[in-house]
């Protein structure tokens, strides 16, 4: 029976579906280590952006191609949502679709994850209020000014909302992601128990 469970636990850990939003000015290593990372696990990792099959350059030139078009996506269709920082959050902010993608997410107590400038977005969607979180130093005003209590952390993990500072910070990022994505109460589940 404990061999049936641990089979179990392992295709549960194989069907979690991540989606990292991608766009024009991304961080390069907050894409890639958390891709890399979480397809090392078997999970189905993809990038999401304004378009599908378009190459966005990072901030140093470096080329991702969307999988998939937020247009595309909904929260249903995801088990967690990166949210990579560099200059292309000041985008997704101001973009509805990258906003309520992010806010079901929220909503449905899936992980959302943001580092570096990604809580820009978190701040647009709404959800940081009342929140305990992180970003990169130059928006930490930001995120007092939305309502949520700054710490100084590699990561912060308050309820469904993970955050770390800078790239230095990605270890910690992704174990606190894969913690969540590991737990039996993640999203749907964890819901139910509220």
């Amino acid at each position: 029976m404990e061999a049936s469970q641990a089979q179990s636990g392992r295709v549960l850990q194989q069907q979690r579906r991540i989606g990292i939003l991608v766009e024009f000015n991304y961080e390069d290593l907050e894409l890639w280590y958390p891709l890399y990372r979480f397809r090392e696990h078997g999970w189905k990792t993809f990038t999401i952006g304004p378009e599908a099959g378009k190459v966005y350059q990072s901030k140093k030139g470096y080329p991702c191609k969307a999988d998939k078009c937020i247009s595309d996506v909904k929260a249903e269709d995801l088990d967690a949502l990166i949210i990579p920082g560099g200059f292309a959050p000041d985008y997704w902010r101001r973009d509805a679709r990258f906003c309520g993608l992010t806010a079901s997410m929220y909503q449905q107590g899936k992980p959302v994850a943001a580092i570096c400038h990604g809580p820009w977005l978190l701040i647009s969607a709404k959800v940081v209020s009342g929140h305990a979180m992180t970003c990169f130093y130059s928006i930490k005003d930001d995120v007092i000014n939305a309502g949520a209590q700054y710490k100084d952390a590699a990561v912060v993990v308050d309820a469904n909302l993970i955050t770390s500072r800078t790239p230095d910070d990605l270890p910690q990022f992704c174990q606190a992601i894969y913690e969540q994505l590991s737990s039996p109460t993640t999203g749907a589940s964890k819901q139910a128990q509220q």
